[in-house]
């Protein structure tokens, strides 16, 4: 049945063009990933009728790759399946395509497609509104590709949904959030979806609703970015997902990966503590690909503090240069006041000038200065190819006596104190942390982009402030700024 329905789909996107499809975030499921999510589901043996809902069905990959694993199983006597769908373009190709498992099942097999929005026709339901069913339908088991497009603040969707909704919100963690909550207690959901509601602040509300209300059995990760779904150039870092609607936590999560959506015979598995996976008062997700890196988040959650515990706080860089071009000046003059950029990061230390163009500014606008005083530079981007993801730079403000206050381009970080001036020593110290390997790798599991983001930074764990003085103290003595030496001291304190 499932080779029936590739073809037909394969058919409706060589004829639909993908500027159509983006308009509704829609990207189908390869066969086997299909099949691979469908064969998550842990099904009760001899369970009568099974409950499905399958929200923004498409072509109804999906539920055809989970009729055929539960009628190969044989736990299952009879499959009800709901479907939502709005997109007329292929509602039909839907509607034949399920018709054609009606009658091809070798279990008994009954569906409904419902062409309402699936987010707000049930607003009412999941605000517990007024109007709203007491009693709303629940279902035994979830399944979802759901569409991957950004939407405006107000647009209706995300008014609907405020518990989860916070800054730019994305149809993909409405429909998880909403897919949870048709789901009946100690159902299972498997989704497939973007890693970036693993951390960050956009997706605070989503994580503590989705986390809280359902528990994480198993991540699916695919090594290439790229090949995830088929027929479609989409540079997206996906994962597989499947949860359980309890309060009751795992011990372990099981992480398994995959270099592609068409090589799961050649999956790695790995069995994590639930409470490295699922970490911090944030929520953030840890998507951790071996027992290096459990170790790695291990040591570091010991520490038991962050920077804005410990009186710290990283802030992005001030100025965006190409928005204010008739500030910027090639050579210093009266009134001009350096903009430091992640160029002048260079060996551990920020060097400047470095004969940079628009290394300079004049401006009166205080939003764009700050006081001249000692910082952790760090660069916000990095290529996906560099060896480091944290670079760092010391910035010491007795090196440039002549300012009393100076710029940063925001496409830079810096640490600063929030009552108080870091000392040589604790920026020293803070350098040491930053430039460490086991920082690195802290960040980069938690962070699969290659932008460092501050808001993440600051949830990271880190010593308290007297252990950063000490650790800079002891490099300081050293002169040795390499990344070896950072390793070697810092090993004492988290070893």
């Amino acid at each position: 049945m499932i080779n029936c329905i590739i073809e037909q789909t394969n058919l409706y996107i060589d004829e639909m063009p993908k500027k159509e499809r983006k308009k509704y975030g829609q990207f189908f499921t390869s066969k086997e990933t299909a099949m691979y999510m469908a064969g998550l589901f842990s099904i009760v043996e001899d369970k009568d009728t099974l409950t499905v809902l399958d929200a923004g069905a498409g072509s109804g990959i999906l539920s055809c790759a989970l009729v055929e694993v539960l009628q190969s199983r044989k736990i299952v006597k009879k499959v009800s399946l709901t479907c939502y769908e709005t997109d007329n373009n292929i509602l039909e190709i839907l509607r034949n395509n399920l018709e054609y498992v009606k009658n091809n099942a070798e279990i008994e097999f009954e569906y409904e497609i419902i062409t309402e929005n699936y987010i707000t026709s049930q607003y009412l339901d999941f605000n517990h509104m007024i109007g709203g069913n007491p009693e709303p339908k629940k279902y035994d088991v979830v399944i979802g590709n759901p569409p991957y497009m950004k939407i405006p603040k107000d647009a209706p969707e995300a008014t609907a949904m405020p518990e989860v909704c916070y800054g730019a919100p994305n149809l993909y963690f409405l429909f998880a959030s909403m897919g949870l909550f048709n789901l009946k207690a100690d159902g299972e959901m498997v989704y497939i979806i973007p890693r970036s509601w693993t951390s960050g602040a956009y997706f605070k509300k989503f994580r503590e609703y989705f986390l809280t209300e359902s528990k994480l059995e198993h991540i699916h990760l695919f090594v290439s970015r790229n090949r995830v779904f088929d027929k479609e150039d989409v540079l997206q870092e996906t994962i597989i997902i499947k949860v359980k609607k309890t309060q009751i936590q795992p011990e372990e999560v099981v992480v398994t990966s995959s270099q592609t959506n068409h090589d799961f015979e050649n999956v790695t598995e790995l069995r994590a503590p639930y409470d490295v996976v699922v970490s911090g008062a944030g929520k953030y997700v840890y998507l951790v690909t071996d027992k290096n890196e459990i170790e790695v988040l291990e040591k570091l959650n010991k520490l038991g503090h962050t920077l804005p515990d410990i009186g710290l706080k990283m802030k992005t860089g001030l100025t965006v240069d190409f928005r204010n071009r008739d500030i910027l000046r090639d050579e210093s003059e009266e009134g001009a006041i350096p903009l430091f950029y992640s160029q002048h990061i260079q060996d551990g230390i920020v060097k400047f000038p470095i004969n940079k163009e628009h290394e300079y500014v004049v401006t009166d606008q205080r939003g764009l200065k700050q006081q001249n005083k000692n910082y952790l530079f760090v660069k916000r981007f990095t290529a996906k190819e560099e060896k480091r993801r944290l670079q760092c730079g010391v910035y010491l403000s007795k090196n440039y006596p002549q300012y009393d206050v100076i710029s940063t381009q925001n496409k830079i970080n810096f640490i600063d104190g929030l009552a108080t001036e870091l000392s040589e020593c604790v920026v020293y110290g803070l350098y040491v942390l930053f430039n460490s390997t086991i920082y690195d790798s802290y960040y980069r599991i938690l962070n699969g982009s290659t932008q460092v983001n501050s808001t993440e930074v600051n949830a990271m764990p880190v010593p308290k402030l007297e252990t950063i003085q000490e650790i800079g103290r002891k490099i300081i003595k050293t002169k040795d700024l390499s990344e070896s030496n950072c390793d070697r001291i810092l090993e004492e304190y988290c070893g």
